[in-house]
């Protein structure tokens, strides 16, 4: 996988938590830093650590389904990414006034479950030529930054811009999912 390759899938997987992290800043009344990295350690770390453990899973599988490994690869990306897109379209209210929660107890599973399609790419990455390690970290600090972005982007202009992250990524994911299944069924 060429870097730029592997640029472009982080940025697809960090759209979720773009996504959630506009949703924040629109409950934000004031920005403070420490609520900027909260929410950016949260998704950010959580962006990271999954990839590496979908990767030690597939990896135990590998040698058994690398016959097929493309197919999982690309099921895996496009459903994912359908899944994002799908998502854009649903309207979500949030209220201005309201303070933001940044516990743990709320945190902790926007995390988990914004990071759940990078833990289907971990496991993705167990059938691909990628340095698990560059990948995840790239993931990590590519969601850390966005989820940074989102939380001011959302204090500033609000929820206009929620649904075409998720879109965005959504087909980023997709596009990824069929480039691999194009080189793996026409020029291997």
């Amino acid at each position: 996988m060429y870097i730029y390759e592997l640029l472009l899938l982080a940025v697809g997987l960090s759209m979720d938590a773009l996504a959630i992290s506009i949703c924040k800043g629109l409950s934000m009344k004031k920005i403070q830093i420490k609520n900027l990295f909260i929410v950016g350690a949260y998704f950010g770390f959580f962006q990271f650590i999954m990839p590496v453990i979908g990767y030690s899973v597939g990896s135990q599988f590998a040698k058994y389904i690398t016959a097929f490994d493309h197919w999982i690869v690309f099921i895996l990306l496009s459903f994912i990414g359908g899944k994002m897109i799908k998502e854009s379209f649903s309207k979500d209210e949030i209220d201005k006034d309201s303070e933001v929660d940044l516990g743990i107890n709320t945190m902790f599973p926007l995390a988990v479950a914004t990071s759940i399609d990078a833990l289907a790419v971990g496991i993705s990455f167990a059938f691909l030529d990628v340095n698990i390690w560059t990948a995840s970290v790239s993931i990590g600090l590519i969601t850390f930054t966005f989820s940074i972005f989102g939380v001011i982007i959302g204090n500033i202009f609000g929820m206009k811009f929620k649904s075409k992250a998720e879109f965005g990524g959504g087909l980023i994911l997709i596009f990824m999912g069929i480039k691999i299944l194009v080189e793996h069924l026409f020029f291997n």
